[in-house]
Order: C-alpha cells, then structure tokens, then sequence
C-alpha cells in the first residue's frame, strides 16, 4: 500500500500569551510602561513526531487531552504548518474538526454547502451533483434554507459530516465532534466510516471511545505530551494506554481528596455538563444552552440546603458564583438521592479553558457538607462571538449618519 500521509519528524510550537491585554487601551497602556503584552510561554505541541498512513487505512489517535491529537488533525488538512519537519499528504482531505469550523454563521446550511465545496476545490456543477444526497444524509430538508447560526449543536454536525464525506475524500479526518450526534446518528456515520475504508479512504479518528477504537480502527497511535509513546494494533495500544490512564486516575483521585472537603452530611456524587439535548459534553461554544448537574445523596434529612457553582478561569480568575439562595430558589428539604441542575440559556464565556467548582451548604452558610474546589474542566471553543476577553455582551451595534 502506498502512503496517504507522512509525517517526517514533525514538531509544532506554539506561543502562550499570559497576562495578555484584554483591550486595545490596555495594550497601549503596557507598551508605553515598557510591558510589552504579558509574558510569553513557548508550549510545543508536537515534538519529533514520525508516522505513515496508508491508503485504506483507519488510524485512531489517542490520548489524554492536550496530547497533541487534533494539532496533528489540523496539520494534516493545512489549517496550521509545521514548526519543523516535513508532511506529505497525497490526496484530497476532507475534515470534520471542530463544531461549525468552516461554516459562516449568517449564510444558509445550502450556501454553506456550495462554500465549502468550493474551499474544497470542487467547481459548482459537483457540489449541485451532490447538493440532494448532501441535504439528505444530514436530514436537514427543512432547514437547509435557515442560516446556520440558528442551528443546534447537533445539525452543525450533521451538516459538517455530511459535507465532508461527500466531497469523496481521499482521506477523512473526524475529531471527537461526532459525540454531539445522537446514537442514530453516530451509527449511520460509522457505516459510512467502513464504507468508506472498504473503498479506499483513508482515515485518521481522534476517539475516547477506546471500545469503538478497538472496534472500527487497524491501527491506533498513542500521543501524551506531543510525543508518541506507543504505535501499533488498536488492542495493544489501547491496552497500555487505559493501564496507564488508570493509573493516572488514581493519582487524579488522590488530588481531588485534597481539594474536596465537607462534614458529609451530603455528598455531591457526580457533576456533569449537558447540551440543548441533555447530552453528556465537556466542550461548548459561546452562545450554547449549558446546563451543570449535580447528583446528591443526602445521608440525612436537611432542612433548606444551598446548592451553588462557582467557575474559574484557567489562570484562577473568579468569573461567577450563582447559588440557589441568592436566586431565591429555596429547596425545603432533601433526603436520599436528588439531581440539582443549574442551566444557562446563553453561555456568555469566550474561549478559554474553565474550571467549575460545585458545593452545598446549609441555608445559615455555617456548615459545609461538600466542596470540590475547581475539579470539572470546561472547555469553551471559538465562535462567532468576540475574541478578547472572558464574556459576550450580546450587545447590538447601530449606526446612523
């Protein structure tokens, strides 16, 4: 078989910006005191990365996050280049990456499919050739005429993979974005996946889902800190990968202990982040509906419990701190297992990674039955909102002269 991708002793650096001015008056200010924009930290993302695709081949990339997975994702389809090293892809590349990349949010999902055909190098009469099969797939027939930015978190998806596979692709990159679908969904893409395979395209997975890694894929490459540690058969990779991932878990439980505490009375069991669909993510864009749910067990009965949140941002700024009592949502009493939910129709934040903190406490604030102090990573990807700073206004803009 020949190679579909090389990567040649690949290395991608990237530059951090801490302290970075959050407005144009702030920048003016740090340059003229000498300050320049905050300090910078060289982060690489991939050091000395070597490995071949072949054609028909479906390669799974694994990995904790921040391991480097979708860099080499985006250095494949040319979205970024090399810091060093060399790439050769041989072949068109279609690429579902991120939710809504390449989509223009004013444009209809039917405009969105004739640009991004053309970005892709097909001339107008192909992308019309495929234009019904491409509606039909996504299921998209009654608001294919609607502009994408009133779509949901799950037709971005279907739209996006539907484009993508059929542009017939030589090769065919796919994030972890397919978890937005529904399990329908996520079934008739995987079909397509092995069809796909079977006729010769080559594919590159970026998966947590070691079961479907080992299920679907001929090859896995495990990447931790930039580097690849292990390359090989999915069962044997993913194998050393989830030996080393519980290990790593242990030492995670060993510091959440540290950073939990409370008299028990009521414990909060288990803390997650659903879409518009309830479904289980722990990613979002600015604007999406976002909802954190605490499950609790109340060993006891508790007269008027407070249940609140608080979310940092990564570099330990407090961004908010709602609670029940101060949205005067009293809850009278609980005992045995609950689910306490707080949803925000519009989430303000911007891009960034955010740590969420949960806690209950008794209706005085004298008593702390359970704390977990900034142990749920929340991921916001970018948008169409603004780029600089910690939160969207949703202000409008008017002009008149």
């Amino acid at each position: 078989m020949s190679a579909a991708i090389r990567f040649e002793h690949v290395s991608r650096r990237f530059v951090l910006h801490h302290h970075r001015a959050r407005s144009f008056q702030e920048l003016v200010i740090r340059l003229l005191q000498g300050r320049g924009n905050g300090r910078r930290e060289v982060f690489w993302a991939l050091s000395d990365v070597s490995f071949e695709g072949q054609k028909g081949e479906m390669v799974a990339l694994v990995g904790p996050n921040g391991a480097g997975k979708s860099t080499v994702l985006k250095l494949i389809s040319r979205i970024i280049d090399p810091t060093s090293g060399r790439i050769v892809v041989n072949g068109r590349v279609g690429a579902l990456l991120e939710l809504g990349t390449g989509f223009h949010p004013d444009l209809t999902g039917r405009e969105n499919i004739y640009l991004n055909g053309a970005i892709l190098g097909l001339r107008r009469d192909e992308i019309t050739r495929r234009l019904d099969d491409i509606i039909a797939f996504a299921e998209l027939e009654r608001f294919i005429d609607v502009p994408v930015k009133h779509y949901s978190s799950g037709m971005y998806v279907r739209l996006g993979f539907s484009v993508a596979v059929h542009i017939e692709p030589d090769i065919l990159l796919v994030d972890e974005v397919l978890a937005v679908g529904d399990a329908a969904f996520q079934r008739r893409c995987l079909e397509r996946i092995d069809q796909m395979r079977t006729n010769g395209t080559t594919i590159v997975l970026v998966s947590h889902d070691l079961n479907a890694v080992r299920r679907l894929c001929q090859r896995a490459i495990w990447l931790e800190k930039g580097c690849i540690v292990a390359d090989g058969s999915p069962e044997a990779v993913v194998g050393e990968y989830a030996t080393h991932s519980y290990v790593a878990s242990a030492a995670l439980e060993a510091r959440r202990a540290l950073c939990r505490h409370g008299t028990g009375e009521v414990t909060i069991e288990e803390v997650r982040f659903l879409d518009a669909e309830g479904h289980l993510r722990d990613f979002f864009s600015t604007g999406e509906l976002f909802t954190i749910e605490m499950r609790y067990r109340a060993h006891k009965v508790i007269e008027r419990p407070v249940f609140g949140i608080a979310i940092h941002r990564s570099d330990g700024v407090h961004i908010t701190g709602p609670n029940t009592q101060f949205a005067q949502y009293e809850i009278p009493r609980i005992r045995g297992e609950g689910i306490v939910r707080y949803t925000v129709p519009f989430l303000p934040l911007l891009e960034g990674t955010y740590y969420v903190s949960v806690a209950v406490v008794d209706w005085d604030d004298t008593r702390m039955f359970d704390y977990h102090d900034r142990l749920y990573p929340l991921r916001v990807m970018p948008s169409c909102a603004e780029r600089y700073g910690m939160i969207t206004l949703q202000g409008e803009w008017h002009w008149e002269e």
